[in-house]
C-alpha cells in the first residue's frame, strides 16, 4: 500500500511547506506593519489571507491523516515517524519527505511565535486606542483594584480631560 499513498504524501508535504512559508511570510509581513505606523485595512487583508492559508494547511492535515489511516498508523508525530520507517523499509527514499517535514514542523513553530507576538500587539494597539477615545469622549472608565482581603473594587473614572 505504501506505494500507493508515497507519491501523495509527497506531494502533499511539499504543498504544505509552501502553504506554511506563505503563512509565515503573511506573519512576519504583519509584525513590520505594526512595527512601522499599524493599517487597518492591511491589517484585515492579511487576516484573511492567514485564514485562507490556515483553512488550507487545515485540509492538509486531513489529508495527512487520510494517508496515515490508509497505512495503519496513527495521526501524530509518531505515526509520521512509523511512515517514513515504513517508506525506507519499502526500498522508496524518504529524504525529501523527511526533510519537508522537518521544515514543515520548523515553520510551524515560527508562525505560532509570530502569530502570538502580533496577537500580543493588536491587543495592546487596541487597549491604547480604546483608552484614548475613552478620554477624548470624556466617558467613564472602570478602575478595577482589589482590597487587602483580595475583593474587587471597581471605581469609575468620570473626569473628562480634553474639551473642545
Amino acid at each position: 500500500m505504501i506505494e500507493h499513498t508515497f507519491p501523495i504524501a509527497e506531494q502533499l508535504m511539499a504543498n504544505a511547506v509552501l502553504l506554511s512559508q506563505r503563512l509565515h511570510q503573511q506573519l512576519k509581513q504583519e509584525a513590520d506593519n505594526l512595527i512601522r505606523t499599524p493599517e487597518a485595512g492591511f491589517i484585515n487583508t492579511v487576516a484573511n489571507n492567514k485564514r485562507e492559508l490556515v483553512t488550507q494547511l487545515d485540509l492538509f492535515n486531513k489529508q495527512l491523516e487520510q494517508v496515515l489511516a490508509a497505512e495503519k498508523l496513527p495521526h501524530s508525530p509518531e505515526g509520521v515517524e512509523a511512515y517514513f520507517q515504513l517508506v525506507t523499509l519499502s526500498g522508496l527514499s524518504s529524504e525529501t519527505l523527511e526533510t519537508n517535514w522537518k521544515k514543515l514542523i520548523q515553520l510551524c513553530l515560527d508562525c505560532k511565535n509570530l502569530n502570538e507576538q502580533n496577537g500580543a500587539s493588536i491587543d495592546i494597539l487596541a487597549r491604547n486606542n480604546k483608552r484614548t477615545l475613552h478620554i477624548l469622549k470624556g466617558k467613564s472608565e472602570n478602575i478595577t483594584s482589589y482590597g487587602r482581603d483580595g475583593t474587587v473594587i471597581s471605581d469609575l473614572s468620570n473626569s473628562t480631560f480634553v474639551s473642545v
